[in-house]
């Protein structure tokens, strides 16, 4: 179970932090703590912006930062540019934290803060090299050392009042790419597009994973009739975005669903 005052103290100790945005449940709850804390002296939020965030996002985090009175930074990111990401074999999110760290890093050293990532105790045990190239880069998980689930992280947030609390799941773009697919801005472009067709028809948790001419869409189980129910307004969304043919997966919403094709 997530302890709030073990959480609170942690970054008390951490006394200068700089916090990694996205936006999500996590990272939002961990950035309100910090500044609730230690204040907006000591505590500030970067979010990266590259094509691999979602269009809305850094809207949604500018908007959050506002409401709350976050000191909040948008920085730019450019994993793109480095050939060893947009091969995207298994280790292309080590590759993006490196680059988050790189640009992140020296904005936190300025400031004598640390880096702190919203990674809970659920996180472990998924396949997230981009951990390790944060933390050999200094980078702090405190939702990990505070012992919060991403069950807790809800919880806590929903006690606190924030907003965020129920926010559906989200991670960066590239993440609907099969591994050995290349990762172009081209594709990351027609994903966002389709995301965003498929939010504005009244969808919030989904994925639309990118196999080329052909985009397949995860919604939760309990939605996948409402997406047939759509369907004629769900094609039209998915192929304004550039796909060719349209299917939907019966299995449902799986986060990190590419991640079992790694040996």
């Amino acid at each position: 179970m997530g302890d709030l005052a073990v959480l609170r103290s942690r970054l008390r100790e951490l006394d200068r932090v700089v916090v990694a945005f996205s936006g999500g449940a996590d990272s939002a709850f961990l950035a309100w703590v910090a500044h609730d804390e230690l204040g907006p002296g000591r505590a500030a939020a970067v979010t990266a912006v590259s094509p691999s965030l979602a269009p809305e996002a850094e809207g949604e985090c500018r908007a959050l930062a506002e409401e709350w009175g976050l000191r909040w930074l948008p920085v730019l990111t450019d994993e793109l540019a480095n050939p060893a990401y947009g091969i995207n074999d298994g280790e292309r999110c080590y590759y993006c934290k490196a680059e988050l760290m790189d640009v992140v890093g020296p904005v936190a050293a300025e400031a004598g803060a640390t880096v702190v990532l919203g990674v809970n105790l659920d996180d472990l045990g998924d396949h997230r090299p981009g951990q390790r190239a944060a933390a050999e880069r200094g980078a702090a998980f405190p939702l990990v050392e505070a012992g919060f689930t991403k069950d807790d992280v809800r919880a806590a947030s929903k006690l606190l009042g924030l907003r965020t609390w129920d926010k559906p799941a989200a991670a960066c773009l590239a993440s609907r790419v099969p591994y050995g697919t290349p990762v172009t801005l081209s594709v990351l472009r027609e994903v966002a597009a389709a995301e965003s067709g498929l939010r504005a028809l009244g969808f919030r948790q989904l994925r639309v994973r990118h196999y080329g001419d052909l985009a397949s869409l995860e919604v939760p189980v309990d939605e996948l009739a409402d997406v047939v129910a759509q369907r004629t307004a769900v094609v039209d969304a998915v192929r304004a975005a550039g796909y060719r043919y349209v299917t939907l997966d019966l299995e449902g919403f799986r986060s990190g669903n590419l991640n079992a094709a790694l040996p």
